[in-house]
């Protein structure tokens, strides 16, 4: 509570000046003795949100810079873990001090959380918004630069596109590989029919969970899963049916998990799409029922990242782009990553002659 009592005593103001650049200029002589309690306590961290969303996001990025913590309620109106909440906070945090000036305005305000987090789930950008009593922009008032615009127009070849939910940990099952859900609702599952079974046991879950059967309705949700589907939280913290796929990173092979670089890969790859919602360019189906596609996350394609870092191959045999095969052989002249050995084991062949199973 030692911030709540300078504030009270009358620093509190000039301590956010001082570190958002001195952007909160008092509009009349008065405006020092205003009661600034309320904004950068970090009571509302717990309770009502203060109606200055400026001063308050400030406050809280303030509070964050100092704790590394985020508002407690914030989860009641966006869908994302709170590790993808502190991952926000960073950036805009990040964003925030390198304003010249820094946002004065709400209208500012939004506009640097929307460029900032443009890539992230737009329900999430809104429920923040919300939170803080900012307002939600048009597309063309974010003025987002052009080579920022992300990812690019799908390429020939691209059957569909798939934009999920944040991705956990345990979703990521190897350097190569990972597994998503998205909203049955989406335009692309809304041509997919949920099986009547599912939409049964959603139904009856929905009964149990009213009349506090939570037995029966953890019981629901396991045949739910089962089916290859999940109940998640979707924006205002509703409950959303969600479609598991599972993704091939198309034009890439990482290590196995079992070989020299294999964990480095896949602690990479959780790295990248932890918390994220992730986007997906599909172009096919593999023999393991898996879908191919191209991966992009927070501005970046991920399949270009891990062949930078020297974490993966470029499967030329499945993948002929010329700019897979540069970025490896960039990363092997480098001699990062596996490419630190001298003569690094195949993932193909190394597979010819050992079992996946355990990785």
């Amino acid at each position: 509570m030692g911030i709540l009592s300078s504030l009270r005593k009358g620093v509190g103001n000039t301590l956010v000046r001082i570190i958002y650049g001195n952007c909160f200029k008092p509009t009349t002589s008065d405006d020092d003795d205003q009661d600034y309690s309320n904004i950068s306590s970090p009571d509302h961290h717990v309770s009502q949100p203060p109606t200055n969303g400026v001063l308050s996001l400030a406050s809280d990025l303030f509070h964050f810079d100092n704790t590394c913590e985020v508002p407690e309620l914030l989860s009641e109106h966006v869908a994302s873990s709170k590790k993808a909440q502190v991952k926000w906070y960073k950036k805009i945090l990040k964003a925030w001090k390198g304003a010249k000036p820094p946002p004065k305005t709400p209208e500012q305000a939004s506009r640097l959380v929307m460029q900032t987090l443009h890539q992230h789930q737009k329900a999430d950008i809104e429920g923040l918004l919300k939170f803080y009593g900012l307002p939600v922009l048009h597309e063309h008032e974010i003025d987002l630069p052009a080579e920022e615009v992300f990812p690019p127009p799908r390429p020939e070849g691209v059957k569909f596109e798939l934009r999920t939910f944040p991705v956990d940990a345990q979703s990521v099952p190897d350097g190569d590989g990972l597994t998503v859900y998205v909203d049955v609702a989406d335009p692309r599952e809304a041509t997919i029919s949920v099986p009547e079974d599912v939409q049964a046991a959603v139904s009856e879950r929905s009964k149990a969970r009213a009349s506090k059967d939570y037995t029966k309705a953890d019981a629901l949700h396991k045949t739910i899963v089962d089916a290859g589907y999940r109940i998640l939280k979707g924006s205002n913290s509703e409950e959303v049916l969600a479609r598991k796929y599972r993704i091939r990173l198309r034009g890439i092979d990482a290590p196995e998990n079992k070989q020299p670089s294999g964990k480095e890969a896949k602690k990479e790859l959780i790295k990248l799409v932890q918390g994220n919602c992730v986007i997906i360019h599909v172009y096919g189906e593999d023999k393991y029922n898996r879908l191919v596609g191209d991966v992009y996350c927070n501005g970046q394609f991920v399949q270009e990242v891990m062949l930078k870092k020297g974490l993966a191959w470029h499967y030329a045999a499945f993948d002929k782009r010329p700019e897979l095969k540069n970025w490896a052989k960039e990363a092997k002249a480098a001699g990062i990553g596996l490419w630190a050995s001298s003569d690094p084991e195949k993932p193909w062949e190394w597979r010819k002659n050992n079992s996946r199973d355990g990785n």
